[in-house]
């Protein structure tokens, strides 16, 4: 699974309040991302993928991953003539990476290192 766009930083305490029916019992949201109509959610356990679906968006499919399905990561940062960064993700028993792609004004480092946070566990 592949998704493409341009994300940017959203605000913890807005996300964990806009996906508090998704999260569990005394999940946090320690990092979240806006990726087009996207959201990319990295909590204390597990990487959440809100995907929406259709012309409107009202259809959202969302993705749980446990970060012990994670296998290995890749960030690669923006180039000079490339503005973007890009964060491959695969899962164990997946030959296809999930790709994200940054844009400039997040910090891709900041991105490697919450995730290695949670996968190096």
């Amino acid at each position: 699974m592949a998704l493409f766009g341009n994300a940017h930083t959203v605000d913890v305490e807005a996300a964990q309040s806009d996906y508090a029916r998704l999260l569990g019992q005394d999940e946090q949201v320690h990092a979240a991302y806006l990726l087009i109509r996207d959201t990319i959610l990295f909590t204390d356990r597990r990487l959440v993928l809100v995907d929406k679906q259709g012309i409107t968006g009202k259809k959202v499919e969302y993705h749980s991953i446990p970060y012990r399905s994670i296998s290995h990561f890749s960030v690669e940062t923006a180039g000079t003539f490339e503005l973007d960064a890009e964060l491959s993700i695969w899962l164990s028993g997946s030959a296809t990476p999930i790709q994200k792609t940054f844009t400039k004004g997040v910090d891709i480092y900041e991105v490697q290192a919450v995730l290695t946070q949670f996968v190096a566990r």
